[in-house]
């Protein structure tokens, strides 16, 4: 999966898609990846797509915007045909890339990856109940794959055959049973699009290789099945199949684009407009080859080290894989994937979580445990992570994190303090109310005394923690000048 004059600068600035992010500053968090395509390029100007952005989706950005900045907290669904191999190809494990990328990376022909939808038909798939597990979570909306790179639609596509509906033996559309459930829970649902790499039909995109796998021609392909015509390829599926998602699913909030391979202007031009048949939906920065416009910026399993510009989402896997790997055990641990939570919110960004559900329609055990947990935990913290902004502290604290609401300090303590003094350094504000927001055994938030000091402030806290992955001292202050 996966950007000059001062007018620019400030939209960008805005948009979330400036500064550049340097690899740097950048803290992975897993290894054998897909190819990043993550992070926004410089703004070409003249770029005649970026200029058609700015001119119709510009001016409305920040108010599509509004529910996303409070929102903090998705779900990504990763769920296609290739939950059949499950990342097994020949008797062989494929595990260069995700599961999701197994045609690649298999270097599967054509005729051969087109067998697998016969084998798929997830009856187990329960659209109600990924809907309330994503809820009880804690998370506000949900992206799901409408189609990945494969070219295989996860929907009733009336463009092209290559889908759920017409070569399984399933004959449902999850999209539209997803949106139901979506709309009935208070979810917002949004679609991913492989807009560009598309390994089925002929002109679609391939990204190149860097293990050394053979291709046939300039544009990465390995079958001549895939050659062809990639503006015919955008004419003929891209196009009918974004209009299709964005005229028959009821309200889209979310159109995520990925990895945008030989996406010119002109390409990303015939796409642009569909936007405007959801005018309230937000889209990333993937588009185009230049990933030069789009609402938010997308880091991919990485979590930048320092605050950046608010509009930016870290989309992450639970385990090594986003798309369903039958092998895959490598999971993180509820407490890391809290405190990503709390790190990514503490920095103004949004934490889009993945699972990837199997060929039968189940959600992982290990995925669904950790969900649960995760939504224990929100549900006496969340307080602290909806609507928050990132810390105005100079500096992330060695014990935690801290988010902004207003004239709200929420301080995100991981490591908690042995001699029962809390330091935030540099903290000048004057406080009027200190507290716990965990309640006690009886309901109340026990106070806490706090006191400005040479270092910042010192907070008098309990000997145990409330919470062994993060505890929560909520700061009432006199000002929300910091």
């Amino acid at each position: 999966m996966k950007p000059n004059n001062l007018i620019v600068i400030f939209f960008l600035a805005v948009a979330g898609l400036f500064p550049v992010i340097a690899p740097g500053q950048i803290t992975p968090t897993t290894d054998a990846v897909a190819p990043s395509f993550s992070y926004s390029a410089t703004a070409d100007t003249n770029n005649p797509a970026f200029a058609a952005w700015q001119k119709e989706f510009g001016p409305t950005h920040d108010a599509r915007m509004k529910w996303w900045r409070e929102a903090r907290f998705g779900m990504f669904i990763h769920w296609g045909v290739y939950a059949v191999p499950a990342g097994v190809w020949n008797g062989a494990n494929v595990t260069n890339s995700g599961a999701e990328w197994i045609m690649n990376r298999g270097r599967i022909p054509v005729a051969d990856y087109q067998k697998f939808p016969a084998q798929f038909n997830p009856t187990n798939f329960n659209a109600e109940a990924w809907v309330k597990l994503a809820k009880q979570a804690g998370m506000k909306y949900i992206v799901i794959t409408a189609k990945h790179h494969d070219g295989f639609a996860m929907y009733h596509s009336k463009a092209d055959p290559f889908n759920i509906y017409d070569a399984t033996p399933f004959k449902h559309d999850p999209l539209k049973e997803l949106a139901a459930a979506c709309q009935k829970e208070g979810i917002k649902l949004g679609f991913y699009y492989s807009q560009a790499q598309d390994w089925n039909h002929p002109g679609g995109a391939a990204a190149g290789s860097k293990t050394g796998q053979p291709v046939i021609d300039q544009q990465n392909h390995w079958d001549a099945a895939q050659q062809g015509s990639m503006d015919e390829y955008i004419d003929k599926v891209a196009v009918p199949q974004v209009k299709e998602l964005l005229t028959e699913y009821g309200p889209v909030a979310v159109l995520w684009w990925d990895t945008p391979v030989g996406m010119s202007a002109e390409r990303a031009l015939k796409l642009l407009p569909l936007l405007k048949l959801q005018p309230d939906m937000v889209s990333n920065n993937r588009l185009d080859k230049d990933k030069s416009f789009g609402d938010f910026s997308t880091p991919e399993n990485k979590i930048p080290t320092n605050a950046l510009p608010r509009n930016w989402e870290t989309c992450m896997t639970m385990n090594k894989t986003w798309g369903y790997r039958s092998y895959d055990d490598n999971w993180k641990s509820t407490e890391e994937l809290v405190r990503n939570l709390v790190d990514i919110a503490s920095k103004g960004g949004n934490f889009l979580l993945n699972i990837g559900p199997d060929a039968v329609g189940d959600i992982p055990e290990p995925s669904v445990e950790r969900l649960k947990e995760i939504g224990g935990w929100m549900q006496m913290n969340g307080e602290a992570i909806y609507g928050t902004d990132k810390s105005p502290l100079a500096a992330q604290p060695a014990w935690g994190r801290v988010t902004q609401k207003g004239d709200t300090l929420y301080l995100h303590v991981f490591d908690w303090p042995k001699d029962g003094k809390l330091v935030v350094p540099g903290l000048k504000n004057k406080i009027t109310k200190a507290y716990l927001l965990k309640p006690n055994f009886f309901g109340w938030h026990k106070r806490l005394s706090a006191a400005n000091d040479a270092e910042g402030m010192t907070i008098a806290v309990p000997a145990i923690a409330p919470d062994k992955i993060s505890s929560t001292i909520v700061l009432r202050c006199e000002t929300n000048k910091y």
